[in-house]
């Protein structure tokens, strides 16, 4: 029933792919920084590899994001994410971030304030922290 679905394409919905790689970039970036709400370091999109969509979600698919850590420097992380519905794997890319220090109380206020909304609803020991993805 998103608008999002019906714009992309008229009697043809399917979640558009440019908002599929943001989702996995959006998670990717959380995992990064989870644990440092309140540090100034910021993982920053900086490249995006091997994106490849497989199939389309449509109206009532439930889209799984997976993210898993690839490679870790001091200054940098690439990751591989994958998005999938049911089974199948409709979409993936290696996403590489650089992690920069950003001095600003209002991101770090910002970033919190997110981090708060999306695990709002996991209890500590309920979310699987397997390969790098939420449940």
């Amino acid at each position: 029933s998103d608008e999002v679905l019906h714009d992309h394409f008229p009697d043809h919905p399917i979640f558009p792919g440019a908002l599929l790689l943001e989702a996995m970039a959006q998670l990717a970036g959380f995992l990064l920084e989870s644990g440092r709400a309140d540090a100034p370091e910021r993982a920053i999109l900086a490249q995006v590899e091997k994106a490849k969509f497989h199939a389309p979600a449509g109206p009532g698919d439930q889209i799984l994001l997976k993210v898993t850590l690839a490679q870790r420097l001091e200054a940098a992380a690439q990751v591989e994410a994958e998005a999938h519905v049911g089974e199948r794997c409709i979409g993936r890319a290696r996403l590489t971030f650089m992690l920069r220090r950003v001095a600003s109380a209002r991101v770090t206020e910002q970033r919190a304030m997110l981090y708060r909304i999306w695990t709002r609803e996991l209890e500590p020991g309920r979310g699987e922290q397997g390969e790098g993805g939420l449940a």
